[in-house]
């Protein structure tokens, strides 16, 4: 590592989030974490740093506090209900994005659902055929990722942002490295998927995409769990 890192986490209580939090941790970073609840983040550490605060545009969040000084910002944010009423998603990252052009802080991940589609690409058939059965109770969420992704692409071409559209599956022990893919789906662990956050946003080459991640480096198409 050429130096140590500030990482601002949104989402840093939930599962994904908190192993993001640890790995960086591990790795000699610096992590400042948004918490609605800080004490669901059990995570104790001197380069920790925990801002108790809520994404929703009734907070008092101060965003200019909370990028102030990273190199990198990750979200985790997802709230099905929530995001069943409105997008609070899109309506924070429109908020978000002006604060770290403010501050120089140029690169953004944001984790998606694997069922949310990228701007002008179709789903495969199998993860459509998913979307509309199984998973449609949550179609306000994928509908609020897709309307980030839209506007970071319209809008936010200035910063160097990337998007995981990710397979969570949930927790449990490695199944091994996630690689970035294009048409390739792999229903991950929350574990794998944060590693392949914190490789994926310091990797220039995933600037301005919209993958998905897989065990396998594959352009294939096919998902696999």
């Amino acid at each position: 590592m050429d130096r140590q890192k500030t990482f601002v986490v949104l989402g840093g209580t939930g599962q994904t989030g908190q192993h993001l939090i640890r790995l960086a941790l591990e790795q000699g970073h610096r992590v400042r974490a948004l918490a609605r609840t800080p004490a669901k983040l059990t995570i104790e550490h001197p380069d920790l740093e925990i801002v108790r605060g809520s994404i929703t545009g009734d907070s008092d969040l101060d965003l200019d506090a909370l990028v102030s000084g990273a190199d990198f910002v990750v979200s985790m944010l997802g709230d099905a209900a929530a995001q069943r009423e409105r997008p609070i998603n899109t309506e924070f990252v429109r908020r978000l994005i002006p604060a770290m052009r403010r501050h120089g802080v140029g690169r953004f991940l944001y984790q998606a659902g694997g069922l949310s589609a990228a701007p002008g690409v179709g789903l495969p058939p199998a993860l459509r055929l998913i979307r509309a059965t199984i998973a449609r109770g949550y179609i306000g969420q994928h509908e609020d990722n897709e309307a980030v992704m839209r506007y970071l692409t319209d809008e936010a071409g200035d910063i160097e942002w990337m998007v995981h559209r990710a397979g969570i599956g949930g927790d449990g022990p490695s199944k091994g490295a996630l690689h970035r893919s294009e048409k390739a789906f792999s229903v991950a662990t929350f574990r794998d998927c944060a590693a392949y956050a914190l490789t994926t946003v310091m990797d220039a080459t995933a600037i301005h995409t919209c993958d998905f991640s897989s065990y396998r480096a594959s352009a294939g198409g096919t998902a696999r769990a």
